[in-house]
């Protein structure tokens, strides 16, 4: 991966939640690039360990580790591997997150009619369970990692800690109740964690990615013919920069927030890297 500036991480150890994913192991790639160690953490251990081996051939340093970031014992196991292996950690991302169907609705708006259509999901089929696990993957995925992991971190100076939130935390998306709402609470939980980590020199910072294609949303923005779906086609049409994003073009942005140089009076902040989404009015 080329950097788009430099920046030196080495001896720093980081910790990438969620690593196993495109957006995720792209940040794991660049802190790796810099000269941390890196440990992939992801629920798939597959996924964690085939990111760690693209580091590693690629002449960096990082290593795969299961672990689920709604354990606390799970990331605890996680933790004292990435001790024993790194030592202790200086840069915590937590990239971990995602949405559920069941936390979805059919259509962008309600129609009383759509509640006799079998297959049409209107706000009133939401399963709460599924919002409880959409909240609990962003917010809580969010909370205990740094739980875990922040005790590592107070007191070094340079130390940071970086969440991913979404430009659907400044606005909400259609359809995506649960998910804009736990983004959000991410973005706010940000801002807390700031404040909360200020005198002993933990800064907090965020990214708020926008439209960017992952295996994840791939099925909904592409069809099987290649093309955008209709879905795809409303959101370039609200985009300025009339495009998806690279997950490349996330980078710059990391690296400021990891760069204690270029950052050091910045914390409580939430980026949107989004081609333009949150500023657009529509008209």
């Amino acid at each position: 991966m080329k950097l788009p500036f430099d920046l030196d991480l080495k001896g720093k150890v980081a910790v990438v939640t969620g690593g196993g994913g495109v957006l995720c192991s792209s940040f794991a790639e660049a802190i790796a690039g810099c000269g941390a160690s890196v440990a992939v953490l992801d629920l798939n251990m597959e996924a964690a360990k085939a990111a760690a081996d693209k580091i590693n051939a690629d002449g960096g340093k990082a290593i795969g580790v299961s672990a689920n970031v709604l354990d606390k014992a799970s990331l605890e196991n996680a933790k004292k591997i990435i001790n024993e292996t790194f030592g202790t950690v200086d840069i915590l991302l937590n990239g971990a997150g995602g949405n559920n169907p069941k936390g979805t609705t059919s259509n962008d708006y309600y129609n009383p009619d759509d509640e006799n259509i079998e297959g049409i999901k209107t706000f009133f089929d939401l399963d709460p369970q599924g919002i409880e696990f959409v909240f609990n993957l962003n917010f809580l995925g969010t909370l205990l990692p740094t739980q875990v992991f922040a005790h590592d971190l107070i007191g070094k100076k340079d130390a940071c800690i970086v969440n991913v939130s979404s430009m659907n935390a400044f606005t909400p998306l259609t359809r995506i109740p649960a998910y804009s709402g736990a983004k959000a609470a991410v973005s706010n939980f940000t801002q807390w964690l700031a404040v909360h980590f200020s005198k002993v020199g933990l800064r907090v910072n965020a990214i708020a990615p926008g439209f960017f294609l992952t295996n994840q949303n791939r099925a909904l923005l592409i069809d099987e013919n290649g093309n955008y779906t209709a879905r795809s086609e409303k959101i370039l049409s609200q985009t300025p920069m009339d495009r998806f994003g690279a997950p490349d073009e996330l980078i710059g942005t990391l690296l400021y927030l990891l760069s204690y140089e270029a950052s050091s009076f910045v914390t409580g902040i939430v980026i949107p890297v989004d081609g333009g989404f949150s500023a657009y009015s529509g008209v």
